[in-house]
């Protein structure tokens, strides 16, 4: 079945208020059933009721805010420019003190109870008006109003939006995505451009993994090796195996260009967390300094994607002499009160052979070499925290003993977050079971080089970030959820875009709405609409949504199979074959369960408006045996 997508639009380019109103009425009906098709909201709000009514947006409405308080003046720019960019009309700004417009909207600043990322959206025949405690809150009010816009809107016409009550807050604190620069350089514009995409999606944690064996991403002005040398590597594996692209890459950002983006972030309610890895993950800069490491070297910038053993020497003095003037520079250019330190994958192979790191274990009276990484990140963590900030570091920090004052990202499942939290430390979930957007998002056959793992869109959304295991206080050390595009096999901005979208929506909803509110049919209902906002803003999103795939049931007593096809779109179209042809919309519509005979292959797609859209998923029938 195809999902309807009306357009909520009239055409009144002279016309006179009476006019106006008499049109409006005259179209209620047919706007209130195109207002029900709109409603596709992303993440699900709290609270939600339509009302009767439509408002009707014009070149002769109004945004009224008070301009002596200078962020709501710039978020009434932003709006401005939002309705232009997505309606073609251009209103006015103008203060809440002006002549009574026809239409307005009116951005509120008052005491409220939910929190300083809560809004009250109230949409009227007349009025829009927006009500938050804090900025923050009405900054995610105006992404809900640009999801109420009709979609396929055509510029220069009045638009229809439909009347509302919206009461919203995020379940939780911490709602980001990382991206991996190490292994891939982007552009300044296009980490923009993804900023710009977290925002839509209400998250507001950009977490910039800066730092890896392959490339150091971040001038540091103290050590200009590692951009003139760390930065830059002669060849790439871009796919799995042996395949080596032999052409130069590399880059890094200034510290005019780390500004220009946490500026830009700030403006959307973005915290830009910096990603500096520690002791692991560093190659690139031992290639620049090899006297940080426990053999001196020499070094070179890896081809293959791998774990290195060579890592920051934990005996040397002038590794910590080293660190502190590289996270002095970074923490100067990151508001973020928060810093990540990597910590993982470090292994301890060098430490164990070293002279300088046995000598520091028997000295600072440690058991092993975990309790020497975990001195590592103890002392690193003391001198962020001299600094005003804290640490932040995936789960392998928890080895050998926890820094006094760190958090913890759960990656390795969400064993790390139940034992941090139970240790009442903060904790973000992002286990790769759930949040590793770099996985196949279908299968592996009809999709693009990944590293591996199968993360479809479904699983995705049924993550729960607070474990059963968690009991009273001890969940709300549970910060959030993040999901993250590691850069191994994901050379460009469209592959980054088809990677995130659309399961960064998912992990948006995951963070922002209520457990309760979760629904999958509804979830694939509204990504409908927000597929065609993801074509208006140029995002490169997959389609694997769209991909068949099968569930089979085998009878072996009858040598038959039962036959489900199933796919992450709402609702679809699915035409199948078992007769070795490829199907068309002329072939069998699926229409549930079937039966087929051992040996059978069975070939199905998704079409629409009898075009194909998804590739052809392909599975024989064969059973096996089973030997006792």
């Amino acid at each position: 079945m195809r999902l309807v997508r009306y357009v909520c639009r009239i055409d009144i380019p002279i016309m006179n208020s009476i006019a106006k109103i008499s049109i409006v009425f005259a179209l209620l009906t047919s706007a209130r059933l195109c207002a029900q098709e709109q409603l596709s909201i992303i993440p699900k709000p709290l609270a939600l009721e339509q009302k009767q009514g439509t408002f009707v947006f014009t070149e002769k409405t109004v945004i009224q805010v008070d301009g002596s308080q200078p962020e709501l003046r710039a978020l009434g720019e932003l709006l401005l420019q939002g309705l232009f960019e997505r309606t073609g009309i251009r209103a006015s700004l103008s203060s809440p003190h002006a002549e009574r417009a026809e239409t307005a909207i009116r951005l509120q600043l008052t005491a409220d109870t939910l929190g300083d990322e809560g809004y009250r959206l109230f949409i009227d025949n007349d009025n829009i008006t927006v009500r938050a405690e804090k900025t923050n809150g009405l900054f995610y009010a105006i992404q809900s109003i640009y999801q109420l816009l009709p979609v396929g809107q055509t510029a220069n016409q009045a638009v229809l939006i439909p009347a509302v009550e919206i009461v919203d807050k995020p379940r939780f604190g911490w709602r980001g995505l990382m991206l991996d620069v190490g292994r891939y350089f982007y552009s300044v514009d296009y980490i923009k451009k993804y900023i710009d995409y977290l925002a839509m999606h209400k998250m507001n944690v950009f977490h910039w993994h800066l730092v890896e064996d392959h490339g150091w991403r971040i001038e540091i002005k103290k050590y200009p090796r590692l951009t003139d040398v760390s930065a830059w590597r002669p060849s790439t594996n871009f796919q799995r195996g042996p395949y080596i692209n032999h052409h130069p890459h590399g880059g890094f950002y200034t510290h005019e260009d780390v500004k220009e983006v946490v500026a830009y972030a700030q403006e959307r309610y973005v915290t830009v967390i910096p990603e500096i890895e520690l002791p692991g993950h560093v190659l690139s800069a031992l290639v620049a300094y090899p006297e940080l490491s426990c053999t001196g070297g020499p070094f070179e910038i890896p081809e293959q994607w791998a774990i290195q053993k060579d890592i920051y020497c934990a005996g040397k003095e002038e590794v910590f002499v080293f660190l502190a003037g590289v996270l002095a520079e970074v923490a100067e250019l990151f508001p973020s009160q928060i810093i990540h330190i990597g910590g993982d994958e470090a292994p301890k192979d060098r430490w164990k052979a070293c002279p300088h790191c046995q000598q520091r274990i028997k000295d600072e009276g440690l058991k092993d070499e975990h309790e020497l990484q975990s001195y590592f990140i103890t002392r690193i963590e003391k001198f962020l925290n001299s600094k005003g900030k804290r640490i932040i570091g995936w789960d392998e920090i928890l080895e050998g003993g926890l820094a006094p004052n760190a958090a913890v990202m759960s990656w390795r499942g969400t064993k790390g977050g139940i034992e941090a939290a139970r240790m009442h430390h903060p904790v973000v979930m992002t286990p790769t079971t759930h949040m590793y957007l770099d996985y196949f998002q279908g299968e592996p056959y009809l999709e693009p080089n990944a590293i591996g793992g199968h993360l479809p869109l479904r699983k995705v959304y049924s993550f729960e970030p607070i474990p059963e295991e968690l009991e009273g206080k001890e969940r709300e050390f549970i910060l959030g959820v993040q999901g993250n595009v590691w850069g191994e096999y994901i050379h460009s901005p469209d592959k980054a875009d088809y990677m995130t979208y659309p399961r960064g929506a998912a992990v948006a909803e995951i963070g922002w709405s209520s457990p309760e509110n979760k629904n999958w049919e509804d979830f694939i209902r509204r990504m409908e609409t927000q597929y065609v906002r993801y074509e208006r803003a140029g995002i490169n999103y997959a389609k694997s949504a769209y991909q068949v795939y099968f569930e089979v049931e085998d009878n072996v007593a009858s040598n038959t199979s039962t036959v489900t096809l199933k796919t992450d779109s709402y609702r679809p179209l699915i035409h199948y074959t078992t007769d070795g042809t490829e199907p068309s919309a002329n072939s069998p519509r699926y229409e549930g369960p079937f039966e087929v005979a051992e040996y059978t292959t069975v070939r199905a797609a998704t079409f629409r408006d009898g075009q194909r859209i998804s590739p052809v998923s392909i599975r024989s029938m064969v059973h096996f045996e089973q030997v006792d």
